[in-house]
């Protein structure tokens, strides 16, 4: 089996509890991202606005542990099943679905991203 990146060296991921199968979140991940996150166990991926690997969870301690990666019919997409230390969304919710398409908001905050993320540069 062999992934199919995109163009920009990059294919997407869905995050979903293993547990409660809540979807969490979706990202990015290129080949190096995938590789350390099947070495390390923990969800690595690839920030498009920073262009650069990152680890979820490295600045706000909301890890995610990776039980399971799955790859589509397609073999361009994957599917991570996660343990998920606290919060998957940098907005403060347990998952970046916090709401709905008319904006009412399902979900509370378990997090003050202000707070956690006060030294971000």
């Amino acid at each position: 089996m062999e992934l199919h990146f995109n163009e920009d060296g990059l294919v997407p991921v869905v995050v979903q509890d293993q547990k409660t199968k809540d979807v969490l979140m979706v990202a990015y991940a290129n080949d190096e991202a995938v590789s350390l996150t099947q070495e390390t166990g923990f969800a690595h991926y690839f920030s498009r606005s920073r262009q650069r690997i990152w680890k979820k969870g490295e600045e706000s301690g909301h890890l995610q542990h990776v039980h399971r990666i799955l790859v589509d019919c397609d073999e361009d997409c994957l599917l991570y099943l996660v343990d998920q230390e606290g919060a998957a969304c940098h907005m403060g919710y347990r998952s970046c679905f916090f709401r709905t398409i008319d904006d009412e908001q399902i979900l509370q905050k378990v997090f003050n991203p202000d707070k956690v993320y006060a030294n971000k540069e």
